[in-house]
């Protein structure tokens, strides 16, 4: 009884801390206009401030012309090279992630020798400190494979013999290393995850030296370890086209304000795949696919039009699904008529229904597409048109290559790496100064009173 009085006044008592920091907290909303604060380092366009300067990679949304910007077909270009150019130049091989990772990495497309040195490199990475998997991954799994990450990427420094040393050779190394090893630790937390909550099976197969990422992720995934051809060069490219996104996406952003304090390598990384993991960035996904579940629910004929359009219009209307009157996917802070990554990915997305028979799931994608774009343009009245984004389709793609939803993240945390550790150097190698913005106080300055006063 006492036990059960104390949790409930232990309770009540929280609550009323809850309600002081809500109070305390809440700012006047009117004084970021007024001290001209760029909110969320956004211009009131939307448009990011400019925080620094990068040479890994460039995100294209505008051409101007006689002196105006107007919007045109996004491009994403790494190290210079158009990743429309690259996925063309790619289609004469099987996979292509590895390639990419170079380029990032080194600034310039690898020669053959040079590719085929990389790959045996990354291959020999690709494992674990003994007895890592059982004592880390397996010990207290977490509910979220994108914590058991950080919890794993923070503990290899502990096997790290220089891991405070952030000399650029030595930061390749455990770049190369975490790279290498971070499908690895993201598929056997998953099974850690689904043995010890689900009650599953536990099986850890290890990589194949032969394969390339992709494939190893879907050989060590499935409790089969087998794919087909197209499934692995679909995840390979949904590999590629996530690898790097400019240094203003919110993880690279955190990237390079960690690394800017001199950090190690293992906290660098651990705070972006803290970033990634928010909904409102590498979770979107998910969101999204939680969306068109809602959907399938409500508008039972997926090539009825109008009723698309009702539902779509209830959900923007706070009406529907989660109330947030989002649309999922849909919509980006640079693109405007187009996102490259979602028109590779939607290509592929198209050749893999046909093999599993889920075409009439692919055109409800595409009708949602079309009508959100224009419902969201038209009600919102906004000067540039909305356009799906890169998550809007890959986690279709993600389940129709059977990988479960507790994946979607850390399938993009695994490519997503390449781009981090690329800009962790580049930060590193120029040597700039600690990433310190300013915060105004706008609070009031108050005598202090003894505690018989108060």
């Amino acid at each position: 009884m006492r036990k059960e009085i104390d949790k409930k006044t232990r309770e009540e008592r929280l609550d009323e801390l809850v309600k002081y920091c809500m109070i305390s907290g809440a700012l006047d909303l009117n004084l970021y206009q007024e001290y001209d604060v760029k909110r969320g380092l956004r211009e009131s366009d939307g448009k990011g401030v400019l925080t620094g300067l990068t040479e890994i990679s460039d995100v294209v949304a505008f051409e101007t012309i006689h002196g105006r910007k107007v919007p045109a077909e996004g491009k994403l270009f790494y190290q210079g090279y158009n990743v429309m150019d690259l996925k063309k130049g790619f289609e004469k091989r099987r996979f292509n992630y590895e390639e990419v990772t170079y380029l990032l990495l080194f600034g310039a497309l690898p020669n053959a020798q040079q590719l085929q040195e990389f790959i045996e490199i990354l291959s020999e990475y690709r494992e674990l400190p003994s007895k890592f998997v059982r004592d880390v991954i397996m010990k207290a799994p977490s509910m979220d494979v994108m914590n058991a990450l950080q919890k794993s990427v923070l503990t290899l420094y502990s096997y790290d013999e220089n891991p405070d040393d952030i000399s650029v050779p030595n930061v390749l190394k455990q770049s190369l290393s975490l790279i290498a090893t971070l499908p690895l630790i993201s598929v056997y937390a998953y099974h850690a995850y689904q043995h010890y909550h689900n009650d599953k099976s536990l099986v850890i197969r290890y990589p194949d030296p032969q394969l390339s990422t992709a494939e190893n992720i879907l050989r060590i995934l499935r409790s089969d370890g087998k794919y087909t051809e197209l499934e692995a060069r679909v995840l390979d490219i949904a590999l590629v086209i996530h690898a790097e996104h400019g240094g203003g996406n919110n993880s690279t952003f955190t990237t390079h304000v960690v690394s800017s304090t001199g950090t190690d390598t293992y906290s660098a990384m651990a705070a972006s795949l803290g970033s990634l993991k928010g909904p409102k960035h590498g979770g979107a996904n998910l969101k999204v696919e939680n969306m068109f579940e809602d959907i399938k629910e409500h508008v039972t004929d997926w090539k009825d039009e109008a009723a698309l359009r009702e539902y779509l219009t209830k959900i923007i209307n706070k009406e529907a699904f989660d109330g947030k009157g989002l649309i999922y996917g849909m919509g980006h802070a640079v693109y405007t008529l187009s996102d490259p990554r979602a028109v590779i990915l939607k290509e592929y997305a198209r050749s893999l229904s046909e093999e599993k028979g889920l075409t009439e799931e692919f055109a409800l994608y595409e009708t949602v597409e079309h009508i959100a774009s224009e419902l969201l343009t038209n009600r919102k009245k906004l000067h540039k048109p909305i356009c799906c984004n890169v998550d809007f389709y890959s986690g279709f793609v993600y389940s129709m290559l059977g990988i479960p939803k507790q994946m979607f993240t850390p399938i993009f945390a695994i490519s997503r790496i390449s781009g981090w550790c690329a800009h962790r150097i580049e930060e590193l190698v120029n040597e700039g100064k600690i990433i310190r913005p300013a915060y105004k106080y706008v609070g009031h300055h108050r005598a202090y009173l003894d505690l018989e006063e108060r």
